[in-house]
């Protein structure tokens, strides 16, 4: 039995180093609502449905008191949609800058397809937001064979829900012949959930989240604390293993796949 299929996360894994987009437009509708939030803050529930991001952002207490301050009263549903309703333009235009492939991606992703893999991928974007990244990608060599959005299950990461309708759709089973390759924890809850491989990335991601630029200009030391850093969050929730980027992954997949001829499974 080999492997079949992997499961691509986007921001951070596939485009946009360092996961930029989505923290510049949730820095910049919580400061237009006069509460400014943190950059950790922010990052702290990267890669669930972005609506379920911010109402999770709003629970935080230091956010929840200083919304509480600015506005004589707590957070409300009614705010979190008003955040969310402000939310879907400021992604769509902070995308346009934030949609290039990272390194090495058209290149894995070609080698894999010649081993007969599929390729699927989820993502906490919206479907607007994901079919703008969508063209953007086949513009610089990259098609997934299919794509899944929060909105179009039952729930978002870190539910199964997404790799499941992947995997239906690509016709790929047992679900412990396939990966999901992913930046944050909930990508790896969200593999585990349902019953793939997991493989975390580290200096693409949001755990790091570095842009190329920056990451080429810190120091050597700086780099090994931050991915060890980044390692260790996304070992902590699960993955099977880790990578620095897609461009590594080509032989962790082969690693999983000798020990599936061994009997293992995720």
């Amino acid at each position: 039995m080999k492997l079949k299929g992997v499961i691509f996360d986007w921001a951070g894994t596939l485009v946009d180093h360092g996961s930029r987009a989505p923290v510049a437009a949730l820095l910049s509708i919580f400061s237009a609502a006069g509460v400014p939030i943190e950059l950790p803050e922010a990052r702290q529930f990267m890669g669930v449905a972005k609506k379920k991001h911010i109402e999770n952002i709003l629970e935080l207490p230091r956010v929840r008191q200083a919304w509480s301050e600015f506005h004589d009263s707590p957070p409300s549903q009614i705010d979190a949609d008003s955040l969310y309703a402000a939310f879907i333009p400021q992604q769509l235009s902070c995308l346009e800058s934030h949609a290039e492939l990272i390194d090495g991606v058209p290149h894995v992703v070609a080698r894999l397809r010649a081993r007969g893999f599929k390729i699927g991928t989820t993502t906490g974007y919206t479907r607007p937001m994901l079919d703008y990244l969508l063209a953007q990608a086949a513009r610089q060599g990259f098609e997934p064979d299919f794509s899944v959005c929060p909105d179009e299950v039952p729930a978002g990461r870190p539910a199964p829900y997404m790799c499941y309708r992947n995997a239906i759709h690509l016709e790929t089973y047992p679900l412990w012949t396939m990966v999901k390759i992913g930046d944050t924890p909930v990508d790896m809850e969200e593999g585990l959930n349902a019953g793939m491989w997991t493989i975390g990335i580290t200096g693409t991601g949001n755990e790091v989240g570095l842009t190329e630029a920056e990451w080429e200009a810190t120091p050597g030391d700086q780099q090994h604390l931050l991915v060890m850093g980044a390692e260790k969050t996304l070992l902590a929730a699960g993955a099977h293993y880790v990578a620095h980027s897609v461009a590594e992954c080509e032989a962790i997949l082969d690693s999983i796949e000798a020990r599936i001829h061994e009997g293992d499974r995720p």
